[in-house]
């Protein structure tokens, strides 16, 4: 029997939330052992398989939620008016429990313990600024575009940007809490520990308002 377009919805957010964090955590395993002490090579790996990844994913399941995959993204569209208030209360859990799972499931497949909270500290006043930037022009790149009638490009453009913005901001562009939340599970390449989660997710908020009042 198939599900309530709402058990649909929140389950593409939930499996596309943990394919991207499994994409962002893995390719950096990948990217650390392939390619040991090039720094500058690992970032680059990780990029290039994250924004590919990325346009896959919203084009497999744009139709179904919208791919959100990112509750920025969705706190932005209830505020547009795209989604109800209803959809907004299980995008959010389930975009954060499928990040939950795509962390686990990338230590996994590199034989890394299923759950290891990160030792990498991300913090200052560079960073957080960083995340403002990154989160705000994501949001501009996806409510731009809507309102330009040019939906169909969305997977490549917002691809693109994320890719552009692991390069261009000091932070590596997370732009996503519950994909902040997800990397704190993985002590890799992607990892961010968990006291510097909250100093993220608040700028990642203060770009998303920022981002809201320039599209409106």
């Amino acid at each position: 029997m198939p599900l309530p377009v709402a058990g649909r919805k929140a389950l593409a957010e939930l499996v596309g939330t943990a394919k991207l964090v499994a994409v962002v955590v893995g390719s950096g395993i990948a990217a650390q052992r392939l390619s040991p002490g090039d720094v500058g090579l690992q970032l680059f790996e990780n990029a290039a398989a994250t924004a590919a990844g990325l346009v896959a994913i919203i084009l497999a399941l744009g139709s179904v939620s919208g791919a959100h995959l990112n509750p920025m993204v969705s706190v932005a569209d209830r505020v547009f008016g795209g989604i109800t208030t209803r959809e907004l209360a299980y995008y959010l859990p389930a975009q954060f429990t499928g990040g939950a799972l795509g962390a686990v499931a990338a230590n996994l497949m590199f034989s890394e313990p299923a759950v290891e909270l990160s030792s990498t500290t991300r913090d200052g006043g560079g960073l957080w600024l960083a995340e403002a930037i990154a989160t705000g022009g994501l949001l501009l790149v996806v409510f731009g575009i809507s309102r330009a009638g040019r939906s169909d490009a969305a997977p490549y453009a917002v691809g693109a940007y994320i890719g552009a913005a692991y390069w261009f901001t000091a932070s590596t562009s997370f732009a996503n809490p519950a994909v902040t939340a997800a990397r704190s599970l993985t002590d890799t390449f992607a990892g961010i520990a968990p006291g510097s989660m909250p100093g993220f997710i608040a700028f990642q908020l203060v770009g998303t308002s920022a981002a809201i009042v320039l599209v409106r």
